[in-house]
């Protein structure tokens, strides 16, 4: 079948701070992990990005749904790449801790990255 592909999870603020309803702010954390998750595609590994999985869902389910199915996607994954900011963020703290108890590998640079998608 070929060579296997890496897949990352990109994690990283989504809601905005200090007011989650800016939806400036959101639309400007979305877009930075836009940008990342392009960045793992481009390097060579398979991007998984649960922003733009949901960007539109907000208010529509309770909260707790997309952030269980969120941890469901990362579980899956083989390692997490962290968007810059993200120490700022409950959620991406939350998804490193998991990641990291789990075994997979944490990545916080471009450079972390790049050198684990080379090995």
């Amino acid at each position: 079948m070929g060579s296997y592909t890496k897949v990352i999870y990109v994690a990283g603020a989504f809601r905005a701070k200090p007011d989650p309803n800016d939806q400036w702010q959101q639309t400007f954390n979305i877009r930075k992990a836009e940008n990342a998750a392009w960045n793992v595609w481009a390097i060579g590994g398979v991007a998984l990005c649960p922003h733009l999985n949901t960007r539109n869902f907000q208010g529509s389910l309770p909260d707790d749904i997309w952030l269980k199915g969120d941890m469901e996607l990362l579980a899956r994954c083989d390692a997490i790449f962290m968007v810059p900011g993200w120490e700022a963020s409950t959620g991406a703290t939350a998804e490193r801790a998991f990641a990291v108890e789990r075994g997979l590998v944490a990545l916080d640079t471009q450079e972390d990255l790049r050198k684990y998608l080379e090995e």
